[in-house]
């Protein structure tokens, strides 16, 4: 499992993690892409805790899910399942297990005061911090995806399941946009990633 881990996580934060998934049992499965998540987390029938995270993730985005997959889990132990997901037990949890990580050992300097602000009030998704997923993306593989937020106002954009959208105003933490098909009005995130279409 070590030198599965030693593929996928920062050099310093291999041990720890590996012994964070033997203390707590965790059955880890390293999964190809999912779009609409980065990793979860089950109790199987039988007791069993399964957590799945994606291959393609950066080190770091990796390790952030790991992490935050585990805190469901020492939750759900800690406090049964009669609380929310992502409530102030998780939060409280998720932020224990990583302080001990919030160093230059495991994460470069340019990612420490975005992660440092992160856990002050950790959300359900890092994606939804648009500061951090934008620091963490710059260790992605180049890829041909935009920002919903770098495109211009009125460009046309196709997102993972091929359909086509027209960018529209803010609204508050999102951005209006219209399938052009059916010329329904969905959100998105500022910091989804989507491909551009030429002559937009």
């Amino acid at each position: 499992m070590k030198e599965i881990l030693q593929k996928y996580l920062p050099e310093r934060a291999v041990d720890p993690s590996f012994e964070l998934i033997k203390e707590n049992g965790v059955y880890l499965k390293i999964v190809n892409e999912r779009v609409t998540r980065h990793g979860d987390y089950r109790r199987l029938p039988g007791g069993m805790h399964q957590i799945t995270v994606n291959a393609n993730l950066n080190k770091y985005r990796f390790f952030i899910t790991l992490v935050h997959e585990i805190a469901h889990l020492v939750t759900f132990r800690k406090y049964g399942s009669n609380i929310k997901p992502h409530g102030a037990e998780w939060k409280n949890t998720f932020r224990q297990l990583m302080l001990p990580f919030l160093n230059p050992a495991v994460f470069p300097d340019n990612l420490l005061p975005l992660l440092a602000r992160h856990f002050r009030n950790p959300r359900a998704s890092s994606d939804t911090d648009a500061a951090l997923s934008l620091a963490l993306k710059q260790f992605d593989p180049d890829n041909d995806k935009n920002y919903i937020f770098e495109l211009p106002y009125g460009s046309l954009f196709r997102i993972y399941n091929g359909k086509v959208f027209r960018k529209g105003h803010r609204k508050i933490k999102r951005y209006e946009c219209v399938e052009v098909h059916s010329g329904k009005v969905y959100l998105f995130n500022p910091n989804a990633e989507v491909e551009l279409l030429p002559g937009s």
